[in-house]
């Protein structure tokens, strides 16, 4: 067996600044592959897929994310509650709490199978997906969905990992994953021509391996990151904690999904063409939502643990340097990709129109997409000293009801593809601000307390000690 040593990283002592990068870093490669395999779907299925292959693709994304975030918000509880026992050094809660999660990712799994072919169709005619593009998306997503197992016990696997500071073993295991979905592309399309079925066959193929190979690692580890086949079972208690702190994250995706499902819909209002331009823009912009969304996990696990700990002063200094980290890295990587968005839209499509209605997406989302960095870190910081309900609750209401509100009616006063795209940047800008107020209460009314007696206890052992 290998020490788990060897793959953490010291969360309670300085110097803080360096160790969040080098967490960070690992995740934001991983999240790079995996768009790069992704994009790898979009690039092969855009120049050798039928006519409307590409836009089937973009369709369903929204949906997709939909119909597993609240599964995956789960996971979120999962490495708060593995840091916080690992901070207390509450070694067999943490192995209760590794074999929890990897038993509810399993049934998690096979639930999805089912849902995904039972409301697939019905949920694409619900986003007005145009008729010559709904066989191909509901083709796609039937078979998308057989790889859901794989795909929980990836994330939930995952999730444990970084909750110990070990975020540079899924980076290695889902790079072997995008190799297998790289190839199986080329090889179901280009070989076998099976056009959307093969890009969706590939990406399945991949979510397997990177799942055999988190149970492998987890299998080979010590102590409480050790798998254990005969312990896997599901601890009530500790799902149900999981759930206290993962379901709101999973709720709040599930409804953020949904306004961005709505949002798909009136894009898809304007064509084909804006689509296949918006889908390959949204790939793009995801790229520089990875290098964001690595500090609200960083701020995230790191403040778990050092609450965990009761190292309650180092919970400011967390957040405030993930808060500078997002701003620089979102608007270093937001204009870079807005001046060099003609080539960068080239790579997925050859149409001028297309690059064109990509161009105008990226001109007012990737530009100001750094204040998404902000609402995520402060979003992290709360899930991580135990609040939940609440972000979930400010993020509801100051971004998916903001941009249904959005929709209905400054979309209709103006209707063009522009002001569509506005209530991202707008509806970021003001859930952060929310979660900022609720930041500054809930650190006056508690978190205040807990840092007096924090120093009271250090200076008591210092008089000690002296």
């Amino acid at each position: 067996m290998k020490s788990n040593k060897q793959h953490e990283i010291d969360m309670l002592h300085d110097p803080l600044l360096p160790r969040l990068i080098i967490f960070a870093i690992p995740l934001v490669l991983s999240g790079v592959l995996q768009l790069l395999f992704n994009a790898a779907d979009i690039v092969v299925i855009g120049h050798y897929g039928s006519e409307h292959a590409l836009s089937a693709v973009g369709a369903t994304s929204s949906l997709i994310n939909l119909m597993i975030t609240l599964f995956i918000g789960v996971s979120v509880g999962a490495s708060v509650l593995m840091g916080r026992m690992i901070g207390s050094q509450d070694l067999q809660g943490a192995r209760d709490c590794l074999h929890t999660a990897l038993a509810f990712s399993m049934l998690a799994g096979f639930v999805m199978i089912i849902l995904g072919q039972i409301a697939t169709e019905p949920l694409l005619r619900m986003m007005e997906t145009p008729e010559e593009v709904l066989p191909l998306a509901a083709r796609y997503m039937h078979i998308y969905f057989l790889g859901m197992p794989g795909m929980m016990i990836y994330n939930f696997g995952s999730a444990i990992l970084r909750a110990v500071g070990d975020t540079r073993r899924p980076l290695y295991f889902i790079s072997v994953s995008g190799l297998f979905n790289v190839v199986g592309n080329l090889f179901f399309v280009l070989v076998l021509k099976m056009d959307v079925a093969g890009v969706a066959t590939a990406t399945i193929l991949g979510q397997y391996v990177a799942a055999f190979f988190i149970i492998l690692s987890l299998r080979h580890s010590e102590n409480y990151l050790q798998l254990d086949w005969l312990e896997l079972r599901i601890n009530p208690r500790k799902l149900l904690e999981m759930l206290r702190i993962g379901l709101p994250a999973g709720v709040q995706g599930a409804v953020f999904s949904i306004s961005n499902v709505l949002v798909q819909s009136s894009v898809n209002s304007f064509g084909s063409i804006v689509m296949a331009g918006s889908t390959a823009s949204s790939n793009i912009e995801g790229f520089i939502y990875i290098a964001m969304n690595a500090f609200y996990q960083a701020c995230m696990a790191f403040t778990a643990q050092n609450y965990g700990a009761k190292k309650y002063r180092r919970i400011d200094k967390i957040l405030i340097n993930c808060f500078l980290l997002v701003t620089v890295i979102g608007l270093v990587l937001g204009l870079g990709t807005y001046l060099l968005g003609s080539d960068a839209l080239g790579i997925y499509t050859s149409d001028p129109a297309k690059i064109e209605f990509g161009l105008q997406r990226l001109a007012i989302i990737a530009t100001l997409q750094f204040t998404c960095g902000w609402m995520e870190v402060l979003c992290g910081s709360l899930r991580g000293v135990g609040y939940s309900i609440s972000p979930m609750i400010i993020t509801l209401l100051g971004a998916c009801m903001l941009r249904i509100v959005w929709i209905g009616t400054v979309f209709q006063w103006h209707r063009d593809i522009q002001t569509l795209y506005l209530c991202y940047p707008v509806s970021w800008f003001v859930t952060a601000i929310m979660h900022s107020i609720f930041y500054l209460v809930i650190r006056q009314k508690k978190l205040k307390k807990l840092m007096r007696e924090e120093r009271e206890r250090e200076e008591f052992f210092n008089e000690v000690a002296a």
